[in-house]
């Protein structure tokens, strides 16, 4: 047999161990899914013992024979083992009496980890030189177990050849990382390399170097005379792999992303691949909106994929935040924070789309039957807003957190105004006019922030907006003033079937200062001289004098001791 196998042994171990316990530590349930699937494999290669107490040895493997479920084998072999030893490792700890015990058999199990790991790595080197195994997968696997060597050697505190081992071992990591074809390859790599970093400057730590924190300085050191050493035809194995990456013409590599000018490097597997399915959610977005269908149904479509891809991304993300022990400059809680922002800020813009398709059939319309939904997409609004205003990325940058402030601001002016027209269409002027009102407030409140805040792109707003908005709203409020004066006469508890609107003269005498001289010279009636004016307005005078002055003025008493004794004297 001599098919070209497929064998990836640093992308099997990563995904079992985040899928069976290992993402938060629980090194029990993953030994068990270990020898549960070492069982399955060997029933399905028919390479069990025998049944019952009776063991069967196995005749040894030959080279032609070898599948992949070989090598699938031998990795959960060293897989289980190692992890029995770190679960005895962990049990020592608490077990204080039996401590030795444990630590002596997880030495035991440790060792044979490293066993499996040298079988499975000959049985490559094997392949590999009869053409069966890609230059990538000897490499793999040679990282495989470099690191469970170093590892081991660390454990006995052998920390001069634990260097060495991990050293190497991070060398060909940076060389997968730099010329892989895929971004998943390369955060794989990248992966690993994070893992086995703390490892590298712990060694080098003991062993008392002067710059022990720099790991990248210490990893040329000792790869530069030790990777031939320990890695039989190192550089060239480096140069087959890089020819077969340069031949294959398929490369799916995710886009840079940046945040405030600085890269965020996306350090794990998961995350590349929901990543690359937001990316080409993205490019149909823009596909649709050079089209010219920014207001269609497929461009709504269009959002629809994107924000199914960033939910899946934040999913992704929560989870390792969750289980994530240590912190760097750009650590996944920040990755988590960014995703959930690109989320909230796209759903915004669908938001905004779908009223840009809604209000413009408003126009002429006597009803507010589109109102409601305006309110509802503007209540989405504002709950993503403020869900953005709370993330550590927003509140870490005041200008935007001012923008994000003036966008609140607007949407609760623009909410108020849409909530009102509903009103007036059903005839409730005083709730109208009080969210009128408070439309205004909301509008100042936008001016303040906008004046001190950066632009965001996916929520435009300028200030002949603002000013736009401002001018419906002092519309819609005098309109709604007008409409409920002639609906009962500005009124809370009046029935609108009982009044009756004044004559325009009534209700202008009320404000208009009427020269009655004038209409009683049309009416034929006699008008009155200046001077008999004069008389009567002294007569009326005079009058309200005389009365003022024939009030009886009543006596102050005096209250206390001298009140009563003038009582009895007369006083």
């Amino acid at each position: 047999m001599s098919e070209k196998l497929s064998f990836r042994a640093l992308q099997l171990p990563n995904e079992q161990r985040n899928a069976y316990g290992l993402r938060y530590h629980d090194f029990a349930r993953y030994r068990k899914h270990c020898a549960n699937r070492t069982h399955r494999i060997r029933s399905t290669l028919k390479m069990t013992h025998g049944k019952g107490r009776e063991f069967k040895k196995l005749p040894p493997l030959k080279p032609e024979m070898i599948k992949d479920g070989h090598l699938h084998l031998l990795l959960m072999e060293s897989e289980r083992a190692w992890a029995y030893s770190q679960d005895l490792l962990a049990q020592s700890q608490k077990n204080t009496e039996h401590a030795t015990t444990l630590r002596h058999s997880a030495t035991g199990r440790f060792r044979r980890s490293v066993n499996w790991s040298t079988q499975l790595l000959s049985h490559c080197q094997t392949l590999y030189a009869s053409s069966r195994l890609s230059a990538e997968g000897l490499l793999e696997v040679t990282v495989y177990t470099l690191i469970l060597n170093g590892r081991f050697l660390r454990y006995r505190e052998e920390f001069d050849d634990a260097l060495v081992q991990l050293g190497v071992a991070r060398h060909l990591l940076d060389e997968l990382a730099g010329a892989a074809r895929t971004s998943r390859d390369q955060a794989l790599a990248t992966l690993f390399g994070d893992e086995i970093g703390p490892e590298i400057r712990y060694c080098a730590h003991e062993l008392g170097r002067a710059e022990a924190y720099n790991v990248d300085k210490i990893v040329a050191e000792v790869a530069a005379t030790n990777r031939n050493v320990l890695v039989d035809g190192c550089d060239a194995l480096l140069e087959a792999f890089k020819k077969q990456e340069e031949s294959t013409n398929k490369r799916k590599t995710l886009q840079e992303i940046v945040w405030e000018g600085e890269p965020v490097p996306v350090r794990n597997p998961e995350l590349v691949d929901v990543f690359l399915k937001v990316q080409d959610a993205q490019a149909k977005l823009e596909s649709s909106d050079a089209q010219g269908k920014s207001n269609s149904k497929k461009s709504v479509a269009a959002y629809d994929a994107i924000l199914l891809a960033l939910s899946d991304a934040e999913e992704v993300a929560k989870k390792l935040a969750d289980a994530q022990t240590s912190s760097g400059p750009r650590d996944i809680s920040f990755v988590h924070a960014y995703i959930v922002y690109q989320l909230l800020s796209r759903r915004i813009q669908r938001d905004l789309r779908l009223m840009q398709a809604l209000l413009p059939t408003t126009k002429g319309a006597t009803d507010g039957r589109v109102y409601p939904a305006v309110v509802k997409l503007l209540d989405t609004v504002m709950q993503s807003l403020i869900q953005m205003r709370a993330l550590s990325i927003v509140d870490d940058n005041s200008d935007l957190a001012s923008g994000v402030d003036a966008r609140i601001s607007y949407t609760k002016a623009s909410r108020c105004l849409y909530l009102a027209r509903c009103f007036v269409a059903v005839k409730k002027y005083a709730e109208a006019l009080t969210l009128h009102r408070h439309a205004a407030i909301h509008i100042r409140e936008t001016q303040s922030h906008l004046s001190v805040s950066s632009e965001i792109v996916f929520f435009p707003l300028t200030a002949t907006e603002l000013s736009k908005l401002e001018t419906e709203t002092s519309t819609d409020q005098a309109q709604a003033k007008r409409e409920w004066l002639a609906y009962n006469g500005g009124s809370l508890t009046q029935d609108p079937k009982e009044y009756r609107k004044p004559p325009f003269f009534n209700s202008a005498l009320n404000y208009v200062e009427l020269d009655l001289d004038a209409l009683r010279r049309r009416a034929g009636l006699e008008v009155a001289d200046e001077g008999e004016k004069d008389k009567d307005k002294e007569k009326k005078t005079q009058m309200v004098v005389e009365e003022r002055e024939e009030e009886p003025q009543v006596p102050v008493s005096r209250g206390g001791l001298s009140g009563l004794l003038g009582g009895w004297w007369g006083k």
